[in-house]
């Protein structure tokens, strides 16, 4: 399990030195997930300590979002008198991951049955 906490906060770390050093326009934090992509993809399975670390932060996801809402709720006062962007940027990034997520599972979903049939 420390492996796999490790291996997480490494290619985090990979992701923003990545960002940092090429000026990439992104987050570390996503550098350092496409970073994991790939070495999930490359290995050709999830290592059972990624996948009970992962499954521990999925069931406690919420947790992680408390820093973000004390931030939100530190800035109330510019939001209430510039809600309607907040309110549009809220519902664009909901259908965007939406759509994405749609995407990403029929892919999925394809993949597999090809993988069933072969």
């Amino acid at each position: 399990m420390l492996y796999a906490i490790t291996a997480l906060f490494a290619l985090q770390l990979l992701g923003e030195a990545v960002v940092h050093f090429t000026h990439l326009p992104l987050p570390g934090a996503l550098v350092g997930t496409l970073l994991l992509l790939a070495a999930l993809v490359v290995h050709g399975r999830t290592p059972p300590a990624l996948e009970r670390v992962g499954s521990v932060l999925l069931q406690n996801m919420m947790l992680l979002f408390i820093p973000v809402i004390a931030g939100v709720m530190l800035e109330f006062d510019n939001l209430a008198r510039q809600w309607q962007p907040f309110v549009l940027a809220c519902i664009l990034g909901a259908a965007l991951t939406f759509v994405a997520t749609l995407l990403s599972f029929r892919w999925m979903l394809r993949w597999q049955a090809k993988k069933v049939r072969s």
